[in-house]
């Protein structure tokens, strides 16, 4: 797995992520708030590379987030939907997926239980 954290920035978010047949997984662990939106976007959509088409993202580990990771995952849906893919959210803890739910997030970004459910739905 591949980790993405950058010295410049509190370390209150860790992000890795790794390839399941041709899906971007993105495991993140801990909180995800303005200090921490650049290492959220180079998670999900990677530096200097091409934006990956397909992306499930893991919250199972993440214990607060706010409007700026929303913001990251409406850009990062708006850019895979452009080259005809898509974000799905995995294993989300009540108070994220309620964030999401508030915000209307979970109407065109698929919530699922487990990163399995994702990649497959």
């Amino acid at each position: 797995m591949t980790r993405t954290e950058r010295a410049d920035q509190p370390r209150h978010l860790s992000a890795g992520h790794r390839m399941v047949d041709g899906v971007r997984v993105v495991t993140l662990r801990g909180e995800i708030d303005h200090d921490v939106q650049e290492v959220l976007r180079e998670a999900l959509l990677g530096v200097g590379e091409s934006v990956p088409a397909r992306i499930v993202a893991d919250l199972s580990g993440v214990t607060f987030m706010d409007s700026s990771g929303v913001n990251v995952f409406v850009a990062a849906h708006l850019q895979t939907t452009d080259a005809h893919g898509w974000v799905r959210i995995a294993g989300a803890p009540l108070a994220v997926r309620r964030v999401l739910q508030v915000t209307g997030v979970d109407t065109f970004i698929g919530c699922h239980l487990t990163i399995e459910q994702a990649l497959t739905a």
